[in-house]
């Protein structure tokens, strides 16, 4: 096999002379045998234990699973570079706002556009659009009427929102956390509270990406006692509550507090149940589909393989998840099917989720570490031809 091409030729690597095998288990909170079987290449692991072992190492989880931090592009004015100059704007120190201001409905459409591209997985696509789209809906809020100023900043908070969100995946967590805290000021002159918490909730999520479990926990949950529904209340209300309680499931699972994160499932889905179907408001998704994909993601992150398989068949049949989490939910199946020895299954299943989102799958970390695990170690049992060419389409080293 090549040199540092595997996960645990990264660990050693960066692990180094000066830190012991029982340093890095004593720092990451996990014990010997993990580290020692990861970098012998002989076990899988989770992406919380991932994060643990980043951290004590002082990095970014994404060094450790190779992922690519930005968005190559040849046109001018685009990309990662191009996205960072239009957050960090110095128009205010200059006396004027650059860029064409848009008319609402203009601002509104680009606003959309930009969302169903993030939720198309099409970030290639958002590396090009949200530089300009930035500089011209800011311009709007600057020449928006009074009477405009509150759905102006709306659209912009959405905006920077879409923005944050997609430079995660592009492995970009300091201006995407920039951009988040941007679309929270924005929010405060839209008056409208629920996409203030909804935005907030957005803040939790991606505290949760950078493997800040406790912090994402407490900003969810505090948000959410925020807006607690009370007595009939309007379902974008009750979303707002229940994805609220999701991001705080989420982050509990890859803490491993198992118990807290099945108490925020359940109260999700009581919202979910309130609610009755699939819903998407301010722009997140959630209703029962949501809370059974979500479910089957706490149990896959704290081990629990083969209850995630059992929630997976309550996906309901006429679910409305977006692409991207659909194509998650299929990543969170082939984790499981792998973990427990279903090699065919588990290939079968990113096969199918690789052609649902081509674009989608390139940037995301879990099918990366999914293939290579079968890679690694259920060579034998599997299919060469198609897990080989999986591979090589997402950058996973085959080589013996």
């Amino acid at each position: 096999m090549n040199p540092e091409t595997t996960i645990g030729d990264r660990i050693r690597r960066f692990r180094g002379r000066q830190m012991t095998q029982q340093d890095l288990a004593a720092r990451a909170g996990v014990s010997v045998d993990v580290i020692r079987k990861l970098e012998q290449n002989r076990r899988g692991t989770s992406i919380g234990t991932l994060h643990k072992i980043a951290r004590a190492l002082d990095l970014d989880t994404s060094s450790l699973l190779a992922k690519g931090a930005s968005v190559p592009s040849e046109e001018p004015n685009t990309g990662v570079v191009a996205i960072r100059h239009a957050l960090t704007s110095v128009d205010d120190l200059l006396g004027h706002v650059e860029g064409d201001a848009l008319s609402l409905d203009e601002a509104k459409r680009t606003v959309d556009y930009a969302w169903g591209a993030y939720w198309a997985g099409r970030y290639e696509l958002l590396a090009s659009l949200l530089p300009s789209a930035l500089t011209q809906v800011r311009a709007t809020v600057h020449a928006a009427s009074p009477a405009e100023s509150s759905k102006a900043n709306d659209l912009l908070a959405r905006l920077y929102w879409v923005t944050g969100c997609t430079l995660v995946h592009m492995g970009q967590p300091d201006p995407a956390y920039l951009a988040i805290r941007m679309a929270l000021t924005a929010s405060q002159g839209a008056d409208d509270p629920l996409l203030h918490a909804t935005l907030r909730g957005s803040v939790a999520w991606q505290l949760l990406v950078q493997g800040r479990y406790d912090e994402s926990i407490r900003v969810s949950t505090a948000t959410a006692v925020g807006i607690e529904p009370s007595g009939d209340v309007a379902p974008e209300h009750l979303s707002a509550f229940g994805s609220l309680l999701i991001t705080a499931a989420t982050a509990a699972g890859r803490a491993q507090r198992v118990d807290d994160a099945r108490d925020f499932m359940r109260s999700a889905g009581e919202a979910a149940d309130r609610i009755g179907y699939d819903r998407d408001d301010y722009e997140t998704a959630f209703g029962p589909s949501q809370v059974v994909m979500q479910t089957v993601d706490v149990h896959v992150v704290t081990e629990n393989y083969a209850d995630a398989l059992n929630a997976a068949k309550k996906m309901p049949r006429d679910g409305r998840l977006p692409l991207a989490s659909s194509a998650r939910h299929l990543a969170d199946r082939a984790c499981a099917l792998a973990r427990l020895g279903q090699d065919q299954k588990a290939l079968d299943t990113l096969l199918t989720m690789e052609r649902m989102a081509p674009d989608w799958i390139r940037y995301q970390t879990l099918p990366r570490l999914v293939v290579g695990e079968l890679v690694e170690n259920q060579r034998r049992r599997v299919k060469a031809s198609s897990l080989f060419g999986l591979a090589r389409r997402l950058g996973v080293d085959s080589t013996t």
